[in-house]
């Protein structure tokens, strides 16, 4: 994967992981190990028809995967590609805190100047 398509599919994955539901349905998903879309929504505040569509992007993204058991869609996580989001996430939150390192760090060169101009008068 070139370093362009590989920060395309960090950026899918974080955008995936970012919704508030869909964190809520992967979380349900970790638990059971294996459940249908019918199973999830009885659990959660939304509709079978919602749940779907946080399966399909969380399977494009390759949090989870479907398989076909009968007449019903299975799905589990796949371990690797949690792994993969889990350290995506810890390289943004490692961003973060660099950035507010240095706005504290800013911050406080700008107090210390201008407590220096208050006594200096």
């Amino acid at each position: 994967m070139t370093p362009s398509a590989a920060a395309v599919a960090e950026e899918e994955l974080l955008e995936a992981v970012a919704d508030t539901s869909r964190r809520m349905v992967l979380d349900l998903v970790l638990a059971y190990g294996e459940v249908t879309p019918t199973a999830l929504a009885a659990e959660l505040p939304f509709t079978r028809q919602a749940v779907a569509k946080h399966l399909a992007v969380l399977d494009r993204v390759g949090l989870v995967e479907g398989s076909r058991q009968g007449r019903e869609v299975r799905y589990s996580i796949r371990p690797e590609h949690l792994d993969v989001a889990v350290r995506a996430m810890a390289r943004v939150a490692a961003r973060w805190d660099a950035r507010l390192a240095k706005i504290k760090r800013m911050a406080e060169a700008s107090e210390s100047g201008r407590r220096k101009r208050i006594k200096a008068r």
